[in-house]
């Protein structure tokens, strides 16, 4: 293909700068803590409230246990096994996330298969709807602590979070990195305090320690007919942030997340869930603020701002996700390409994508307005995560027995039981979809319905380009008996289809009639793997002596620069020097036909988004003093 989960910190990723796994352990775990762990750490401000209200009345004392379990037991069996234990394992380079999951089943399966890509494709935009509502019921739920702590600022609680949600996304053209250095700390602190009010509470009731027996889960889900179903869609919530550790495991690896949670992030969660439960069962009257009045009196205050200030990181970890995710799909020719800003000299991984962050605002802000508590929030929640989830055990089970060997047997051995657990969660969701659920479904679906469109468009125009061009190897013998004028210097075209004439060397020798002495055709491709060597990156053949094709590989992470490719090649011995070098840039205009193999209104939204696309120029980092732009008239 042609074309283009960032890092919030620093860009820990690319194997051709320092490893960042050299920065030492401790560092990496507690940067882990603060950027892999937002989502999943601010769920104790809501799952436990909203899975006992969920039964209706006040819950007995055996239905709070029963619901603890399932809690506790979520965390166990989808965190803990499935994905640091096993899902984990699945690493592509040390990428993880839908797109790279996508790209390693394709590797191992050797040809590109839609099946696969269509799985891609809905895990991505899947996480689009999950991003668009994290911020919006994290931030919600954490100012609604002021209820507790100030009654009367009540009516001021969706405009205070509108104020921090409208200033989260403002500052993202500042870049994360200053603000970054906090993340680890701030989540730290957070964790330690769930920890201790969970441990302040559990001597309330010692009964909630019968939790820990996953049979009083199993007993509340068969005991209580369709409550015991539909209650999976509350306690879901405790694990929506789980996608998180395998996507970020390229900003920090592996090991520290697993440490992390293993030792301090599961532990802290576990132990506040049993005492938030513990003191339901002591104090059922404080269920509708559950969380806030877990805390001593003269401590709700603080944990408010605490809270606030965690739901932002898990907001911020969110937006940037977003953002390496989009330049993921706009490298694998998902997305048309966007403007990506580096809001760093030093730091490769920190990019802004102006785009996404106001759509995103835009989206968070209407969804506030529109439900303006986190109760009706929480009930669109779920859905796109639980959705995200079954897609990556699908394509776990495609990785597992093609590219580790496994065999289709074993690997559906392995990861039925966890999709059994996944189909679950989501089919009781899905019962939430009259009350909101049905939001992240309708992103998610538009998400995929413009990702094909772009898909099916760029490939309809470069198969059109390949009927209608002269072949490269004809027109290169057809010029060595040309009479045509040759001029001095080194003339490169960029092109998607190298095996045909590029346009706007067509048009350069029909207008100018002249052809320069070097003429280069430049095609640059994105492989399945997130980052390409320099070595392995450039491909550089003669074809005649006054023409050359040089093929640019780059993985779905790299940033392509053409300047930079083209040092390294004069590193090689093949000189080029870019003063003397004419850049011919193709600018195609793009107009639906009469009769087309889209239809009318799939074209008109790829013509409005190739209108839109960011200009190559920029996006290659070409330099503008040295480009011809050449424009034509393509039908689709």
């Amino acid at each position: 293909m042609t074309s283009g989960e960032a890092a919030p910190a620093a860009d820990l990723r690319n194997p051709t700068r320092e490893n960042p796994h050299r920065k030492g352990m401790p560092l990496l775990v507690l940067g882990s803590v603060g950027v892999v762990y937002g989502d999943i750490g601010t769920s104790p401000l809501y799952a436990m409230k909203e899975s006992l209200l969920h039964v209706g009345g006040i819950p007995s004392a055996t239905e709070i246990i029963g619901i603890v379990s399932l809690l506790v037991w979520s965390l166990v069996i989808v965190v803990t096994v499935k994905y640091v234990m096993l899902i984990l394992r699945a690493d592509n380079q040390g990428e993880g996330g839908a797109l790279s999951l996508m790209a390693l089943a394709q590797k191992a399966l050797e040809r590109p298969n839609k099946v696969v890509m269509a799985l891609g494709i809905m895990g991505a935009a899947l996480f689009y709807g999950d991003a668009i509502l994290t911020p919006a019921v994290s931030v919600l739920s954490a100012v609604e602590g002021l209820k507790v702590t100030t009654p009367g600022l009540d009516p001021y609680i969706v405009p205070i979070a509108l104020v921090i949600i409208v200033g989260l996304y403002a500052v993202q053209s500042f870049g994360t990195a200053k603000m970054a250095v906090f993340f680890g700390p701030i989540m730290a602190i957070w964790f330690l305090t769930l920890a201790l009010i969970g441990v302040y509470h559990i001597g309330d009731a010692p009964q909630i320690l019968h939790a820990m027996n996953p049979v009083n889960g199993f007993w509340f889900m068969t005991s209580h007919g369709i409550i015991g179903f539909t209650v999976l869609g509350s306690v879901f919530l405790a694990v929506t942030g789980a996608e998180a550790l395998y996507a970020d495991m390229g900003h920090f690896g592996k090991r520290p997340i697993r440490i992390a949670w293993l030792s301090f992030v599961g532990p802290a969660l576990l132990i506040n869930y049993l005492g938030q439960g513990a003191f339901a069962l002591s104090d059922p009257a404080a269920l509708p603020n559950l969380f806030f009045l877990s805390a001593p009196e003269w401590g709700r205050l603080p944990l408010v701002i605490l809270a606030a200030l965690a739901t932002i990181i898990a907001g911020q970890a969110v937006i940037t996700g977003a953002f390496s995710l989009t330049q993921q799909a706009i490298q694998l020719g998902l997305f048309p390409r966007l403007q990506i800003e580096h809001t760093s000299e030093s730091e490769q991984g920190q990019i802004y994508l102006p785009t996404v962050n106001w759509l995103m605002l835009v989206g968070v802000v209407l969804l506030v307005l529109f439900f303006r508590t986190s109760s009706a929030l929480a009930a669109a929640y779920g859905i796109a995560v639980t959705g995200t989830m079954i897609i990556t055990s699908l394509l776990a089970i495609v990785v597992f027995s093609r590219g580790w060997g496994w065999g289709l047997g074993l690997s559906l051995l392995v990861v039925t039981p966890f999709l059994l657990i996944d189909t679950a969660f989501l089919s009781a969701n899905l019962l939430k979809l009259a009350d909101g659920g049905y939001l992240p479904l309708i992103i998610g679906g538009c998400i995929v319905c413009l990702m094909s469109i772009w898909v099916r468009g760029v490939r309809l125009l470069n198969t059109k380009a390949a009927q209608q061009n002269l072949s490269l190897e004809t027109f290169i013998k057809a010029m060595e008996t040309s009479s045509v004028t040759h001029v001095a210097g080194t003339a490169m075209y960029l092109t998607s289809t190298p095996e045909t004439v590029p346009s706007a060397l067509l048009h350069n020798l029909k207008h100018n009639r002249v052809l320069h002495e070097r003429n280069v055709i430049i095609t640059i491709r994105t492989t399945d793997t997130p980052y390409v060597a320099t070595a392995d990156r450039i491909d550089y053949q003669v074809l005649s002596p006054a023409f050359a094709r040089i093929e640019l590989r780059y993985g779905f992470l790299d940033e392509p620069n053409l300047v930079q490719a083209l040092i390294h090649l004069r590193e090689r011995g093949i000189k080029f020097d870019v003063m003397s070098t004419t850049f011919f840039v193709g600018r195609r205009r793009i107009k639906s036909a009469a009769r087309s193999e889209m239809p009318r209104w799939q074209s008109q939204i790829f013509i409005k988004m190739a209108r839109h696309s960011y200009d190559a120029i920029d996006y290659y980092r070409i330099p503008a003093n040295r480009v011809v732009e050449l424009g034509t008239y393509v039908t689709l």
